[in-house]
């Protein structure tokens, strides 16, 4: 990317990346392991373990990224004068409406440059906002990629936004700016720790896996089923998996219902705790034979909206390069509510929340 004077060139920090995606790939695959092989052994500690281990390695890097946030916070931002370039509405489902703006940010004193931003604009503002319009942004000095549209600006700043006529800027002029990659040390050092995560707990409990009595025959009830095709699914009396094969997702249409099909196929009416649904992993918790906990019908969720809700979540929430998303549905609360999570690669993640028929109630965007 090439940026001009007064423009700060984004650095990165090649060892901390490599870092971080290691640990994330390490939590991911041994967080699947544990759920894949707990479902397998009948161990039930293993089993939460792979289902608390994700949200509790979330919860320490938003903790350890806490004075990473204080500091960014504490700057001071530049306000500047922007011209909307062009503008796009990229969905919506309530009274504010995300929007995809592109501005040549001119900076007093500095050379212009662009940018692509996505805001969340109110439906009666839309009309204010129109190609060759001015606006007032404000920015962070060294991530100049970080644009928010300033919707009330001070006097001042509104009477220059009214009074300005800009001139059309050549793109040559005003070089795009946007957040640097990851780079692909990351997605190695990610596979890495992938694929170190969940031989860990392979061999932390092959014994179990590989060396188990073949002659003892397990009750029906408690005795895991297996298919192997271009999935696997493993039902248990507390979990029910499905793993699709390399080159597959649960976001195509029809494997979630496959799936589902598979973990009910002998008539199963089990109401469930949870669902976690992953790229390549749909995870059924169900609850405990004979008790009357709160739980939903896991036959009964909106299946086909999932890859909408994933869509909006990656698209709208300011998650820049998402890197994983995950949907989980419980109903412990009375009716199922659905969060979709997604993380980007520097950690942050955000999410947004439906409703049991898939229509987005509450979003809770990256910051």
């Amino acid at each position: 990317m090439t940026t001009t004077t007064g423009v700060p060139s984004p650095t990165h920090n090649t060892p901390l990346a490599a870092a971080r995606g290691f640990l994330t790939g390490g939590v991911v695959g041994a967080s699947l392991a544990a759920l894949v092989v707990g479902g397998i052994v009948e161990n039930a500690p293993l089993l939460v373990t792979g289902l608390v281990l994700p949200p509790v390695y979330a919860l320490l890097v938003f903790l350890a990224g806490a004075p990473r946030r204080a500091r960014e916070a504490a700057v001071v931002p530049r306000t500047a004068l922007a011209t909307i370039e062009s503008l796009e509405a990229v969905g919506g489902e309530s009274s504010d409406v995300p929007v995809r703006f592109e501005l040549t940010v001119v900076p007093d004193d500095e050379s212009p440059y662009r940018v692509g931003i996505t805001q969340d604009i109110n439906l009666v503002d839309l009309p204010d906002y129109r190609p060759r319009g001015v606006v007032v942004v404000q920015y962070p000095p060294d991530r100049p990629w970080r644009v928010r549209i300033v919707k009330r600006p001070t006097p001042e700043w509104e009477e220059r936004a009214a009074s300005a006529r800009p001139d059309p800027v050549p793109e040559s002029a005003a070089p795009k700016v946007a957040e640097p990659p990851e780079g692909c040390a990351f997605g190695l050092f990610v596979l890495l720790g992938l694929l170190l995560g969940a031989a860990a707990v392979v061999l932390l409990f092959r014994a179990e896996l590989f060396d188990r009595d073949g002659t003892a025959q397990p009750s029906s009830a408690g005795q895991p089923s297996v298919s192997v095709t271009s999935s696997t699914a493993v039902v248990s009396s507390a979990l029910g998996t499905v793993s699709l094969g390399p080159g597959r997702s649960f976001l195509d249409r029809g494997e979630l219902d496959r799936a589902l099909g598979t973990l009910t196929e002998d008539g199963d009416t089990r109401r469930a705790i949870t669902v976690v649904v992953q790229e390549r992993l749909l995870s059924v918790v169900y609850s405990p034979l004979g008790t009357r906990t709160p739980g939903l019908d896991p036959r009964a969720l909106p299946y086909d909206r999932f890859p909408a809700l994933v869509e909006a979540a990656t698209t709208t929430l300011g998650v820049q390069a998402p890197r994983t998303w995950q949907i989980t549905a419980d109903g412990l609360t009375g009716s199922p509510v659905i969060r979709v999570v997604v993380t980007g690669p520097d950690g942050t993640a955000a999410s947004l929340e439906a409703d049991q028929q898939g229509n987005v109630v509450r979003r809770a965007p990256a910051r």
